[in-house]
């Protein structure tokens, strides 16, 4: 199974669902099941119990993982979203700004 070209940390938008056209930075990321936390995006409520760092309990609202297939890397220095390469070097792989040709770290 190939990895995954977007990592922890990386701002990205949101190309198709409910949350379409929203952009976030990258919480965490699932590789097995080839999805991603984004902050702020496809937010869902949880019902909690009363519990000892929760003593009020009720209704949260928090982040779920959304599908990496409906994310895209927005480039830091183009800033539009855009489509990730690869480029090997004597260093080693790098990821590459499909739009602009940048070296995206």
């Amino acid at each position: 199974m190939p990895g995954l070209k977007l990592k922890k940390g990386d701002k990205v938008m949101v190309i198709a669902g409910k949350d379409r056209g929203k952009s976030g930075k990258i919480l965490r990321s699932f590789p097995r099941e080839n999805r991603v936390l984004v902050e702020g995006v496809n937010i869902v409520k949880r019902h909690t119990r009363p519990t000892q760092r929760n003593p009020q309990g009720g209704i949260v609202e928090r982040e779920s993982p959304i599908h990496i297939s409906n994310v895209m890397l927005v480039c830091p220095r183009c800033n539009q979203p855009t489509r990730v390469g690869r480029k090997i070097t004597s260093e080693g792989k790098l990821r590459v700004c499909k739009k602009c040709g940048e070296e995206i770290e």
